[in-house]
């Protein structure tokens, strides 16, 4: 099947939104792995997502705000905290890109459950902070409980001038519009929609991370290919559609 290639734009709006998210002062590290390396971590009826012949392994710190049910505007205090991701790039059958999560660290434990019980995604409830002195950032996320000795991330970047035109390999990172993720069997879409990214060039200047190869990828040895920064967007949930069989 040929798939149409990404752009910036939202190909298809989310009329009924199911719940509202904003994702805000964003670092997006990317470092390039083979898909056989990867293919096994999707669900059932997807693949890996490839720009001429690689995929990537997303390091993704950031700021939740006003996550809520329905069109909004989404809770000011449960629903903001600090969230790092660890994901993957998917395509599945019907030709839909979308991102594949391996981990979902969030500093608020009730967020936490419901994306846990509700949409099955491996969110995992941590110690978090977000700091900003001027055009610096620094992220730091230590996991609770009986993980509280495992991984850890750090991650440490300048914000830099703003992108007037992604290349190729920057749209295909982020105009990812919905995610794929295993529910009671089954592999399911969930479409999402949120204006362009505003994007900006980001210069890492710290990484200690073990949240990757925690998620079952292998080291990162190399620096990210490439770092990002985005100050955020407001984004709207569509309802979820399950995969048709192969």
């Amino acid at each position: 099947m040929e798939i149409e290639p990404i752009t910036l734009s939202t190909p298809r709006p989310v009329r009924r939104p199911t719940f509202v998210q904003g994702w805000h002062e964003l670092t997006f590290l990317h470092w390039p792995v083979e898909p056989e390396a990867v293919a096994g971590l999707l669900p059932a009826g997807t693949r890996p997502d490839t720009l001429d012949g690689v995929t990537y392994v997303g390091l993704v710190p950031f700021l939740m705000r006003r996550v809520g049910l329905g069109p909004g505007p989404g809770l000011p205090y449960l629903g903001t905290f600090c969230e790092t991701n660890v994901r993957l790039y998917s395509v599945d059958n019907e030709g839909r890109r979308g991102v594949v999560f391996r981990s979902l660290d969030a500093a608020r434990l009730i967020p936490v459950l419901a994306g846990r019980l509700g949409v099955r995604l491996p969110y995992i409830w941590s110690t978090m902070r977000m700091r900003r002195e001027r055009d610096v950032i620094t992220y730091s996320c230590r996991r609770r409980g009986p993980a509280a000795r495992g991984p850890a991330s750090r991650t440490v970047v300048r914000t830099g001038r703003p992108l007037t035109e992604p290349t190729p390999l920057e749209r295909f990172l982020t105009a990812r519009w919905g995610l794929h993720v295993s529910w009671h069997g089954r592999t399911v879409h969930l479409p999402n929609e949120h204006e362009p990214w505003p994007l900006h060039r980001a210069e890492l200047l710290d990484l200690d991370d073990g949240l990757v190869t925690a998620a079952g990828l292998p080291p990162m040895t190399a620096p990210p290919v490439s770092v990002l920064y985005s100050p955020g967007v407001a984004v709207r949930f569509g309802p979820p559609s399950v995969l048709s069989p192969a």
